[in-house]
Formats: C-alpha cells, sequence, structure tokens
C-alpha cells in the first residue's frame, strides 16, 4: 500500500513540475513576444514623388529619389537612429499607400490641411510655402488674386490643396485636373488653359532650370493657401509621430536642416 502512495505522490509531483514548466514558458512567450511588438522599427519605408523637384524627383543617373525632403528624412533618420527606405510612390497615392501601410512615412512637398488631417497626421513642420500662379510667358498682366481669373479655364495637378482651392472657389468656366506639374504647364503654354496654380517653390525652382518653356511665375500674386510641410504618418501612430519630431528637433538645433534647404536653394 505504501509503494502505490509514494507512485501516486511521485506522479502529482511529476504533473505539478509539467505544469509550472508549460506555465513559464507561456510566460516568457507571451513577454518576448510583447517585446518584439513594442520594439521600435529599425528603418522605415518612405513615400517620395518623382515629380516635386526640388522637394523629390527621380534622378535618372542613379535611377534614385532625390531631393529637399528626400535628404530631411534620411537626416531624420540618422539622428533618430533608424533607417529609411525611398520608395517612388504617384503623389495622389501617397495617403492611400499610407493607410495601406505600404509605407510608413510620406515625404513630400505635402501641406498640411485640415482635410488631410482627419485622415493622417502630421509632425512638426519642415518648411513652409504657399501656392504659386503660372501663365503662359507674354501675359503682361498683373494679377494679384484667383478673382482676376473670373470665367477663364485654370489647372492643378490632381491630389493637391491647388485643385481644391480652383474647384471650391466655383468661378472659372472649368478646373482641369492633371497628373503632373509638366503637363499642366504643357497646356498652358498652348493655351488650352489660361492659368494654373502649383507649389511657388517647385515650379521656381523648375522654371530656373529650364524645364518649363513658355510659362512663367505672376510676381505680384499673393498667395492665399501658406502651409507646412511636414512629415506624415498614419492616424494615431503615436510612436512614430515622437521618434520624428525628437529627431526634427535634433536637425533644426544644430544646424542641419537649414543647410539642407540652402543646398536646395529654396
Amino acid at each position: 500500500m505504501n509503494s502505490i502512495v509514494h507512485r501516486i505522490v511521485h506522479r502529482l509531483r511529476q504533473l505539478h513540475q509539467l505544469r509550472q514548466l508549460a506555465l513559464g514558458l507561456c510566460v516568457a512567450g507571451a513577454a518576448s513576444l510583447a517585446g518584439a511588438q513594442g520594439a521600435a522599427p529599425a528603418a522605415y519605408n518612405v513615400g517620395a514623388t518623382a515629380t516635386g523637384v526640388p522637394f523629390t524627383f527621380l534622378d535618372v543617373k542613379t535611377n534614385t529619389i532625390q531631393g529637399m525632403m528626400v535628404d530631411t528624412v534620411t537626416a531624420v533618420g540618422k539622428a533618430g537612429g533608424f533607417g529609411v527606405n525611398v520608395q517612388q510612390t504617384v503623389f495622389s497615392a501617397l495617403i492611400p499607400s499610407l493607410t495601406a501601410r505600404k509605407i510608413d512615412i510620406v515625404s513630400a512637398a505635402m501641406l498640411k490641411t485640415a482635410a488631410r488631417q482627419e485622415v493622417v497626421d502630421f509632425s512638426d513642420p519642415v518648411y513652409s510655402y504657399g501656392e504659386g500662379l503660372i501663365v503662359k510667358a507674354d501675359d503682361a498682366r498683373a494679377y494679384v488674386s484667383l478673382d482676376e481669373l473670373k470665367g477663364e479655364v485654370v489647372g492643378a495637378q490632381v491630389g493637391t490643396v491647388f485643385l481644391d482651392m480652383l474647384t471650391k472657389k466655383g468661378i472659372f468656366k472649368e478646373v482641369r485636373s492633371y497628373d503632373s506639374v509638366a503637363d499642366m504647364t504643357r497646356d498652358l503654354s498652348l493655351g488650352r488653359i489660361k492659368a494654373g496654380l502649383g507649389d511657388q517653390p517647385i515650379i521656381a525652382y523648375q522654371l530656373r532650370q529650364n524645364t518649363f518653356p513658355g510659362v512663367k511665375l505672376v510676381e505680384s500674386y499673393k498667395p492665399v493657401n501658406v502651409g507646412d510641410v511636414c512629415l506624415v504618418v498614419r492616424k494615431g501612430d503615436t510612436e512614430t509621430m515622437a521618434r520624428l519630431n525628437k529627431a526634427i528637433a535634433a536637425i533644426k538645433a544644430d544646424g542641419t536642416l537649414a543647410k539642407i534647404v540652402q543646398k536646395w536653394g529654396i
């Protein structure tokens, strides 16, 4: 009888030890998983456009995206201790790609707006600018506001706040949308539209490079939609936002951002 009791007690001890081991493995596994989920990414996928010189553009010699915002996000990554993988994305697809988790950050000439803030979150500003009015090179009128173009055909790039501006204005004969500024300026030079709106520093830079023949920026025009250019993340991604803002503050403080802006002449 004593031997039977001894075997039963021994078996119970074995079962207890197995349960304790299993419990320990579960706890360790859960802790490991939590640690992995909470760990900050070593690198982020960044969306940028190929048509936003000097902010972002495709360098045909290296087949890579270059520009002021590429240099900025690279410097932010260096200051923040993480890598960045810059990917070419059409401007109108930047926010959809972000919300669909195809990319983690947008670094482009994207102005912060109330409408966009409902969908995504914006970092602290890295640059500020407004819209530029573009007309044919032989148009001598000193336009000050869009009201002077009432009844005309005008245009802007798809996905920009400028297209929304023109549409909401409601005074034009027609508002045409374009996939790129190059397409818009081509129609403008051919007289198919009277004027166009675009990112002032982008247009100014490209005109200095003689990229858009037959058109000019109107120096007398007063922009009404001056906004901030920021890095953009998914709505509620507070961890990434905190890392970005801390790094942005660092590159502002040490002069890195100012040097980047100066490099690109904007």
